[in-house]
Formats: structure tokens, C-alpha cells, sequence
């Protein structure tokens, strides 16, 4: 089988994963049913590392358009913002345009369920300082306090840093949407998922490859920049005496 020039494919990945779990002999290719099957066993592993850590080429910032008297808007397919379901909101901001030439941000911070149910009114108008995230199946529902008042609503947008899903194939020499340094921690975790009923020496090697190309990758996925730590303002100050 000749591979195309772009090596990070489902059917390249396919082969040498049932080659590590023992399933193919060497120099062989699968047949269209191992094709079919294992197609899906790959998407289903794809799926599961997407939950798994930070995914930087997944995140993009988004504008969400304010509207006065408005606290909640969805995002997902059938959503108010009509776009793929992201899967977590990252951080956000408010972008003040009052002079569009001269456009300021400011954080806004998100807050936990009992935070968002400890609020006494959630309906208050005025300047935005906080978003909620309740994720549910089918939208990323996404909740501002203070609800944007008219000003605040005409005189910007809110950001947030979402991370993606990750797309899943349908063609066998499509190009996967983990990049290509990723390959070898894809092709050990299809071969770790099927290789259940293989000798117990393989099924060993296979996790124990699975598990260490993911950790190793998990562990270089991250920002090259020096994360920051701030106190967090929600909190306020106290004095000793």
C-alpha cells in the first residue's frame, strides 16, 4: 500500500496499531471490515484524549455580541452563537470599545455553580464581572453577571477562550486533526484499545506504550510562556492585628 505524502492518516495509524497489538503480520494490510471497525475504535480514542488536558490547537477566542437584559447565551450547533460545541470555556474578558480606536480589556472571572446559585440576583444590569458555564449535552450554556445593561451591551463584547472539540475523520487518508507529533501516542492507544483479547504480554506492552507517549505529549501540550498567578479578586483583603 502506497501512503500519501502527509504520513498523519487513519489507515497508517490503523496498520501499525493492529501490528502492535499483534493482529497483522508484518507487511500485510487490513481488510475493509478491520477498516470499518477500527475506524471507529480510532475516533472513539481521538474523542477520549480530546477530554484529556489543554489541546492548544483547539483554542480560539471567541466574540460573543452582548445583548441589554440578556444573562444567557448558548453555544452549540442550535445555539444563540451557532457553532461547533466547545468543550470548556478557558478564561474571558470584556472588550470595551467606548473608543473603538482605542478598544480596553478587562478580565472577567469565571465562577462555580455554588457561586452562581450563592448570588442573590442574577438578573442585576450593570458592568460585567463574571461568567458562569453550565455544560450541558448538546450547548456550552454560557451566563454573565451583571446582566449587560444597555451600555455596557452597546459599548462592547465579551471574549472567551474556548477549547474545540476535535473533529473526527470519515475518509481513511484524511489528515487527523492531532498534528503530527502526536502519531505514535495515537497509533499505541488504538492498538492498546484493541488489543483486549491478545496474550497478556502484549496487552502489558501496549498499555504500558499507550500510557507513556500520552503522559509524555499531555506533559508538552502546554502554553511556552510562564503561567501567572494573581490573587483572585472575588475574594477580597483581610488584615492581621
Amino acid at each position: 500500500m502506497t501512503f500519501p505524502t502527509q504520513f498523519n492518516t487513519p489507515i497508517r495509524c490503523i496498520t501499525y496499531a493492529m501490528r502492535d497489538a499483534g493482529l497483522l503480520a508484518e507487511g500485510d494490510d487490513p481488510n475493509g471490515d478491520q477498516i470499518a471497525e477500527y475506524s471507529q475504535r480510532l475516533n472513539d480514542v481521538v474523542n477520549y484524549l480530546g477530554t484529556q488536558g489543554l489541546k492548544l490547537w483547539t483554542c480560539s477566542d471567541v466574540s460573543i455580541p452582548l445583548v441589554a437584559g440578556t444573562n444567557l447565551y448558548t453555544l452549540g450547533p442550535l445555539g444563540t452563537i451557532v457553532m461547533t460545541k466547545p468543550l470548556r470555556a478557558l478564561q474571558g474578558y470584556y472588550n470595551d470599545l467606548t473608543s473603538p480606536s482605542n478598544p480596553v480589556r478587562r478580565p472577567i472571572y469565571p465562577i462555580s455553580w455554588q457561586e452562581w446559585l450563592s448570588l442573590s440576583n442574577v438578573t442585576t444590569q450593570g458592568s460585567i464581572s463574571s461568567y458562569f458555564v453550565d455544560k450541558q449535552q448538546s450547548t456550552l450554556n454560557v451566563y454573565f453577571w451583571n446582566t449587560p445593561d444597555s451600555v455596557t451591551a452597546a459599548n462592547g463584547t465579551c471574549h472567551l477562550l474556548l477549547e474545540g472539540q476535535l473533529t473526527n475523520f470519515t475518509g481513511i487518508i484524511d489528515t487527523m486533526t492531532f498534528p503530527q507529533e502526536w502519531f505514535i501516542a495515537l497509533r499505541w492507544c488504538l492498538a492498546d484499545e484493541i488489543s483486549s483479547n491478545q496474550p497478556q504480554s502484549i496487552q502489558a506492552r501496549c498499555q504500558q506504550r499507550a500510557e507513556m507517549y500520552r503522559r509524555a505529549l499531555e506533559d508538552w501540550d502546554v502554553e511556552d510562556a510562564s503561567t501567572m498567578f494573581i490573587v483572585d479578586p472575588r475574594m477580597g483583603g483581610s488584615r492581621f492585628k
